[in-house]
């Protein structure tokens, strides 16, 4: 016989809080607004249905408490009665810690569980630090036995959604009183994302922290801003090139500043990328890659290619294979200048210094005998051949 899905439902135990999921098998005619009887790990609690689970990807069974029964006008009238009493709670231990002195300890709230066996005491502190409450916690338990007292340490965002009120931004209400039922983790950087000024005051709530409405739109600025250009970027639009001064992601929109006409704004589908544009135009400026010795990436067919184009001018003749073009003929090359081993035209060190007659390399004489000059035999012949010339030119008769 096939075993039958469990019937899940979600339970809320306070009016704008978490939903929990119990196994609601045993009471298959529960509604929504219903109230009902389960235990948590904090006791018994009274909470109302708020959720008909109707999913086809369940958890295996056995992973939830089981609904323990639909709350009776009795059950309903206990809890009214230990809610009467939280107030009387809150009152004396506020003053007992007065009176202990206990310094930047602020009492919340006091909640009683559904059957009055458990006493939670909420309280917070100024720099969010562990304190320790033994002794109030132990005059507690002496006042309002046999319940057992529990002190209960909760954050900002927490005492600000128990004590309620108007929010920082002029609404009676605040979010997380009216239908926050989690809070989320906010970074400045949402604040950013979205162009809010990051004053103190324009971005913290009533509780401190960073208010929790900057996530609302983040994710649709995070998508609108994904497909416009940043900010200084150079972009092509109808009335010519310009720079972006502002982004509108919400309505797609750029603010550019144009050289001869000013600010202008234009929408997504007006405007293009400089540097994309100038891409696409260097590409479609070099043709086929066969032009660069790439082989062909445009992927068109033989006689659609510009290559193929270009080479069916008129005027133009296309030459056999393996024939070299009359243009491309290849030159005799010159010889070229030999040059030693030490660089070009010899060693720096040898810059400025004359050449041995005859014009050999240094490197390839003998060096000179000491005491010796070197040149003296070259300006002997030279003043032997002036001598035997004339005055014009002529050799002088012997």
């Amino acid at each position: 016989m096939a075993q039958s899905e469990p019937l899940v439902i979600g339970v809320r135990f306070s009016v704008v809080g978490k939903i929990y999921h119990f196994d609601a098998s045993g009471i298959p005619e529960l509604r929504m607004g219903d109230s009902v009887v389960v235990e948590t790990s904090r006791g018994w609690q009274l909470g109302q249905v708020a959720q008909i689970v109707d999913d086809e990807d369940l958890p295996q069974e056995g992973e939830w408490k089981k609904v323990d029964r639909r709350a009776t006008p009795r059950d309903l009238l206990l809890r009214q009665s230990w809610q009467n009493r939280e107030f009387e709670v809150l009152t004396t231990c506020r003053a007992r810690a007065k009176e202990l002195r206990l310094e930047g300890v602020k009492i919340v709230a006091a909640e009683y569980s559904f059957d009055g066996s458990r006493l939670a005491i909420m309280f917070s502190t100024e720099n969010e630090e562990k304190v320790d409450l033994k002794s109030l916690r132990s005059e507690m338990q002496k006042m309002y036995a046999p319940s057992q007292v529990e002190m209960r340490q909760i954050g900002p965002r927490d005492v600000a959604k128990i004590l309620g009120g108007m929010g920082a931004c002029g609404l009676e209400t605040r979010c997380c009183s009216k239908f926050l039922t989690d809070f989320s983790s906010i970074s400045i950087r949402m604040a950013k994302e979205q162009g809010i000024s990051l004053t103190p005051t324009e971005i913290t709530g009533m509780c401190g922290r960073l208010r929790c409405c900057l996530i609302y739109e983040y994710e649709q600025y995070v998508a609108a801003r994904a497909v416009l250009p940043k900010r200084n970027k150079r972009v092509i639009t109808p009335q010519g090139e310009g720079k972006v001064i502002d982004v509108f992601p919400l309505r797609e929109g750029v603010l550019v500043d144009l050289p001869e006409v000013g600010y202008r704004e234009f929408s997504r589908a007006e405007i293009q990328p400089a540097e994309e544009y100038e891409a696409f135009q260097k590409k479609a400026a070099a043709g086929c890659g066969e032009e660069n010795g790439q082989g062909c990436t445009c992927g068109k067919k033989e006689g659609e290619r510009r290559v193929d184009a270009v080479s069916d001018q008129p005027g133009e003749t296309s030459n056999p294979p393996g024939e070299i073009p009359p243009q491309q003929t290849q030159q005799p090359q010159q010889p070229q200048r030999r040059r030693d081993d030490r660089g070009n035209r010899g060693d720096r060190s040898d810059r400025g210094q004359q050449r041995p007659f005859g014009g050999q390399p240094r490197s390839n004489q003998q060096p000179p005998a000491p005491g010796s000059d070197p040149n003296r035999r070259e300006r002997r012949d030279r003043r032997d051949r002036r001598d035997r010339r004339g005055s014009d030119g002529e050799p002088k008769p012997e």
